[in-house]
């Protein structure tokens, strides 16, 4: 996320502001890529090079659990009493979350559309939106790798016990193993970090985000990218593609 006046224009649905300057040509993009793959990072460079703001459904999701239950908009109540039963949040919900948000979508800034779409259904809901606003999404960035090295990214993760930080076993080691840098914290790898957790998760996005990107494809929107290498090497991957098939 940009800033946190653009957190805030996320969250409740008001008019988005940012610190970057408006772009003379906004870009409106959707991120695609499996958990760990670096689409976050990815985002923060767009954000950096291009002026677009990060929107992100799961970072809606995370602020929504701490803000007063009057201060949420009807949809994001409905996604609440959803997550507290344990259910999934159903692609209508989502659908009109984001269309609560439409302000942001419209700002001028252009945006980088992180979580949303996940499904086939959300992706036709999103070209109405966009259509009533009048804005052509612009190309689609569909970061992938190989399985086993997302594996190797996520399970190496370590999470402090009492601050949250994390390490990396082998990509940010902690000065002492098994010790948090920032508090001196217990290190624990979290279920979820499981390699066999992992695999799970990452199937089960293969399975929903396949048909997403085949329909992406046939709308010729659809940019592929190797997410290997350094962010700044996977960086400069998406650069060229945008380039080529934008002229940026």
């Amino acid at each position: 996320m940009a800033n946190e006046g653009v957190m805030n224009a996320w969250l409740y649905g008001t008019d988005c502001k940012s610190d970057l300057s408006k772009p003379a040509r906004p870009l409106h993009i959707v991120l695609l890529g499996a958990p760990g793959i670096g689409k976050g990072t990815q985002a923060e460079y767009l954000s950096k090079k291009y002026g677009a703001v990060q929107l992100s459904t799961g970072d809606v999701f995370r602020a929504a659990k701490n803000t007063p239950e009057e201060s949420l908009s009807p949809a994001m109540r409905e996604a609440m009493v959803a997550m507290k039963a344990g259910k999934l949040v159903s692609d209508d919900t989502v659908i009109n979350l984001v269309r609560e948000r439409k302000n942001c979508l419209s700002s001028g800034y252009g945006f980088l559309l992180d979580g949303f779409p996940r499904t086939v259904h959300q992706a036709e809901a999103l070209k109405e939106i966009l259509v009533d606003l009048n804005i052509k999404l612009d190309a689609v960035l569909n970061y992938v790798l190989d399985t086993e090295e997302v594996v190797k990214r996520l399970s190496g993760r370590r999470t402090c016990k009492q601050c949250k930080g994390t390490a990396h076993i082998i990509f940010n080691p902690p000065k002492v193993e098994g010790v948090c840098d920032k508090c001196g914290g217990e290190l624990f790898q979290r279920e979820d970090d499981q390699p066999d957790a992992i695999r799970v998760r990452l199937k089960t996005y293969e399975e929903s985000t396949a048909p997403l990107a085949d329909y992406y494809e046939k709308e010729g929107l659809l940019l592929t990218i190797t997410a290997d290498g350094t962010p700044d090497e996977v960086f400069h991957k998406t650069e060229a593609l945008l380039k080529q098939r934008l002229g940026l």
